[in-house]
């Protein structure tokens, strides 16, 4: 009614995912991450290859982003 947003606090990080096929692919990876607890957002692009997250790094560690996306057998480029 008023126009107000929340702004998502948070951490962002950028990093490349090789192995993405077509834009369903970028929408499981966001899925999967916004899945884990410390992820506030997630937004991937198929066409660039490059996910971008917003987290609170007091719950996730990168490492466990990396492995969930590795487990959707795509690979998080260093």
């Amino acid at each position: 009614m008023f126009g107000f947003s929340k702004k998502k606090q948070g951490t962002e990080i950028e990093f490349h995912i090789k192995g993405m096929h077509c834009s369903a692919c970028s929408m499981n990876i966001d899925g999967t991450l916004e899945d884990l607890d410390g992820v506030i957002e997630a937004s991937t692009s198929y066409a660039k290859g490059v996910a971008r997250v917003t987290y609170d790094p007091t719950k996730i560690q990168p490492s466990q982003r990396k492995e969930a996306i590795e487990k959707l057998e795509y690979t998080v480029a260093d």
